[in-house]
């Protein structure tokens, strides 16, 4: 399985990547995430089982909607 999630543009993808790279997955196998950029898109993600993808997952997008209030928070202008 794979989640790509689609920035206005490449600066954002970067910020966004940077923010949440650190975040490592509590249990230890199971679940691959290796985040990624290409172009405005950050992706890559694939678990044994469903429920593991799905936890794994919301939790990514809460760190990841923190994130995106945090750029909107301080006007982060997009990139030309």
């Amino acid at each position: 399985s794979s989640l790509d999630v689609p920035f206005p543009s490449s600066r954002e993808a970067l910020i966004a990547l940077r923010s949440l790279s650190p975040d490592k997955e509590p249990r230890k196998g199971g679940i691959s995430k290796e985040i990624t950029v290409k172009d405005n898109t950050l992706s890559r993600w694939s678990a044994d089982e469903a429920r593991i993808l799905r936890v794994s997952v919301n939790s990514f997008m809460d760190h990841l909607l923190l994130v995106l209030e945090t750029m909107e928070m301080f006007s982060l202008p997009v990139s030309q």
